[in-house]
């Protein structure tokens, strides 16, 4: 697609991998980061257990060995802090008011410390304190718990503090590990993208330059992808569509050769007689006669295939309009009955009648049933031969006003049964003319609710089925 001069394409395949990527990238860094925060919480953990289990032990001690004396006295007894278990923790004591007394690396900060820590041993908790130390300036984690006498009272505080700058670098080392991690799945999962998009692009590129193929006209093409999924349906699909599509037109070449030349047959006899008569003696009246007769009967045939064609057109194109009212459809039977019977007589064909001799209101256009039937009773008469029957009948089965039109005829081979009622359809017998009739009969029962059911045996005869709704009962009481 060109845009301002400039060539967009739009690859499914690399949406397909942009897809792939983002669910990727969001989920590694979902899971880096809980794994991030999982170590760093571990750490702190582990820090923060190991500086609360030796202060209990140095509050232990000092409440076994100096209880009984004041800060005072135990740092003039014992400087060294031989009570504090030796660790690389720095042990600071402290004053209720919080001045430093003594600190294991030597500094004696001037101001008092009021941090959390502190703060929370003033209420008998233990609460850590992470931030930088205020004379290294290193980030340290700071536990404080009280130092009491024999009598409960507090005398002042054991703070003891350690430095987070391994624990920080052993964090920033795994979270480097993870990143690392996250960017070789990546790549990995890129490359996996790629060839699952590829499995994916591939067949569709191949069944859409069939499909481009086939819309210039190719309809030979076919789709070689025999997959057994989604794909491999839709390009059964297609091969199925071209298949149809080429029926189709053999079946529409058909029709338009065959019309042409059923209205070639009248048109030429008309033209021929219209010549004889045109050279014939005014006073030979049997010639006369005999032509104008032929003329007639040309011009009705004519006419009736002309008809045929403008109803189909309608019909296919969906400008038919159905005048419907409420009517007794038996007595639209008895008068096809009556008209068809001389037709039938006329080819030597027994003609059997059996209409329900009762009042069945339904709801449509009575000209179209009349032509439906009409339709049908034709095919049925031209279609039988010399000394056979035709019959004409009907009942009611449930809502449905049924009408059986059968014959002893020819039968309808199997593999036509299967599209006698498809557009141009034209069965192969030599009676067989445009090929429209069944299809207008079939869409007038369809468009009157109803159904057009055809059951017949080669050589042993044909039966017509037509199914039509009865009004209801409010519309029968209307009628």
């Amino acid at each position: 697609m060109v845009y301002r001069g400039v060539i967009v394409r739009k690859s499914l395949g690399n949406r397909l991998v942009r897809s792939f990527l983002t669910i990727i990238f969001f989920t590694v860094f979902i899971i880096d980061l809980f794994l991030i925060l999982g170590f760093r919480n571990f750490y702190y953990s582990s820090t923060q257990n190991e500086i609360e289990n030796r202060l209990v032990v140095t509050q232990d001690s000092f409440k076994r060995f100096y209880s009984d004396k004041s800060l005072d006295e135990m740092l003039l007894s014992d400087m060294d802090l031989n009570w504090v278990h030796r660790s690389n923790l720095e042990v600071q004591v402290i004053e209720r008011n919080g001045f430093v007394l003594l600190d294991t690396i030597g500094a004696l900060p001037s101001d008092p410390i009021n941090t959390e820590d502190i703060i929370s041993a003033r209420e008998d908790k233990t609460q850590p304190y992470i931030g930088n130390s205020s004379y290294t300036k290193d980030k340290v984690m700071a536990i404080t718990g009280p130092l009491k006498n024999s009598q409960g009272e507090v005398l002042g505080y054991i703070r003891m503090i350690s430095s987070l700058e391994k624990v920080d670098k052993a964090i920033s080392n795994t979270i480097l590990l993870l990143i690392v991690f996250g960017l070789i799945v990546i790549i990995i999962t890129t490359i996996i993208s790629l060839i699952i998009a590829g499995t994916i692009v591939r067949p569709i590129k191949e069944l859409t330059g069939v499909a481009a193929r086939m819309a210039n006209g190719e309809y030979k093409v076919r789709s070689s992808l025999n997959s057994k999924d989604e794909l491999g349906q839709l390009a059964a699909t297609l091969n199925t569509m071209a298949e149809e599509i080429l029926n189709k037109e053999q079946i529409k070449n058909d029709f338009i050769s065959s019309i042409s030349h059923e209205l070639r047959t009248p048109l030429t006899s008309i033209k021929g007689w219209a010549v004889v008569l045109k050279s014939t003696d005014p006073q030979d009246k049997d010639i006369f006669e005999d032509g104008l007769r032929i003329i007639e009967s040309e011009s009705d045939r004519l006419a009736k295939m002309v008809e045929e064609l403008l109803d189909f057109s309608r019909f296919i194109s969906g400008r038919i309009q159905l005048e419907k009212e409420a009517f007794n459809i038996t007595d639209i039977c008895g008068d096809v009955a009556k008209q068809m019977k001389p037709r039938a007589s006329a080819g030597h064909i027994d003609f059997i009648s059996d209409i329900e001799d009762k009042k069945v209101i339904v709801i449509g256009d009575r000209n179209r049933l009349r032509q439906l039937l009409i339709n049908l009773l034709d095919n049925a008469i031209k279609f039988s031969s010399d000394e056979g029957w035709v019959k004409l009948k009907t009942y009611t089965d449930n809502k449905d006003f049924v009408i059986l039109i059968s014959d002893n005829g020819m039968g309808i081979a199997k593999e036509d049964l299967a599209h006698v009622k498809e557009k141009f359809y034209k069965g192969k017998h030599s009676k067989s003319h445009s090929g429209i009739g069944l299809s207008i009969s079939d869409e007038i029962a369809r468009l009157h609710d109803g159904s057009l059911q055809i059951f017949s045996e080669y050589k042993i005869g044909t039966t017509v089925k037509v199914t039509i709704p009865i009004a209801n009962d409010k519309e029968q009481e209307d009628e």
